[in-house]
């Protein structure tokens, strides 16, 4: 900071109009300009200086994207005070769907650090009950994409809340543990695919964000494979694809005969799905298999010739590729 002690803050607030702006446009283009005159160990901390101090919407969320490209640690203390609002950005700014905005976009500026820092500031937002909802969502998302373990428990246990009344908030938790990709993560990721009734049950999307987000985790026991099944009879067809390719995913040697029975679904994306789960699986062979067997749907038998047509094409173009 030694170096920064010559740079006159106060005199670029003033000419660059920072607070109570005239035209917001107009300091945006000047500061815009600082870049051609200050180098850029210098411009992030005029950059910091400014965020502090504006109270302007327009001006805070184009210094947000200056301070974003930048990813500074010297950042993270001032956009994570801003976060908790203990900068008195309330005070600066009065509408509170704007202060609402520059928060969520200050969560996005700090997911990008990958910083640990900004952890337990989005575990405290998150976990507030009279936090804004957006907020919420988006310090889930940020938790996800920083990947610190520390935040699996935390985000666990919003999961499995049942005082949350936000099913949104619950899937960006849920979507936020598959990012992290923690073991200790799958039970609360089943008990929703186990749910029998209730908020859970209705939401069929929390269902498949849970899917997802195991089919990124490296699963085992007999519980999880249950759900699966449970999860194939589901009403949504997007949570049946969803367990299909989890299935497929997974080393159980059960998976090919659990998705060979939705060959015949109701639903032709989940059939196509099938029998493409089941080419990954088993190789080309089960496609002249699916042809052949007169029990199997039409739309499955289709897509395996589909399939085969688009395997002997690839052939062909690679066998002629140098000649």
């Amino acid at each position: 900071m030694d170096e920064n002690n010559n740079i006159p803050f106060e005199e670029l607030a003033d000419s660059c109009e920072i607070i109570n702006p005239e035209n917001p446009k107009k300091s945006i283009d000047i500061i815009s300009g600082l870049s051609t005159k200050f180098p850029n160990e210098h411009l992030i901390f005029i950059y910091n200086y400014f965020f502090e101090i504006s109270n302007n919407y327009e001006i805070l969320i184009f210094l947000l994207k200056k301070i974003d490209k930048f990813r500074d640690k010297s950042s993270i203390p001032i956009l994570i005070d801003s976060l908790l609002m203990k900068g008195k950005l309330q005070s600066r700014i009065k509408d509170a769907e704007n202060i609402s905005r520059i928060r969520i976009n200050i969560t996005k500026a700090l997911a990008n650090t990958k910083d640990s820092q900004a952890v337990y500031p989005l575990l405290y937002c998150l976990n507030s009950k009279e936090e804004n909802y957006k907020v919420k969502l988006s310090c889930a998302e940020a938790l996800g994409k920083i990947g610190d373990k520390y935040a699996v428990l935390p985000l666990m246990n919003i999961v499995e809340d049942e005082t949350e009344s936000s099913v949104y908030v619950k899937e960006s938790a849920v979507s936020a543990l598959g990012m992290i990709g923690d073991e200790k993560a799958v039970d609360s990721l089943v008990s929703i695919l186990e749910s029998k009734k209730g908020l859970l049950d209705r939401f069929t999307f929390l269902k498949e964000r849970a899917l997802e987000a195991l089919n990124k985790l490296n699963f085992r026991g007999e519980r999880v494979f249950n759900a699966l099944i449970k999860s194939l009879r589901d009403e949504s067809p997007r949570v049946r694809i969803n367990a299909i390719e989890v299935l497929m995913n997974s080393d159980d040697k059960r998976a090919p005969e659990l998705i060979r029975v939705m060959l015949n679904d109701s639903n032709r994306e989940v059939v196509q799905n099938a029998v493409i789960a089941l080419y990954n699986i088993l190789g080309e062979n089960i496609l002249n298999e699916i042809i052949n067997t007169e029990t199997y749907s039409s739309v499955a038998k289709n897509e395996a010739i589909k399939l085969q047509n688009e395997l002997k094409a690839e052939n062909y173009n690679e066998e002629n590729f140098d000649e």
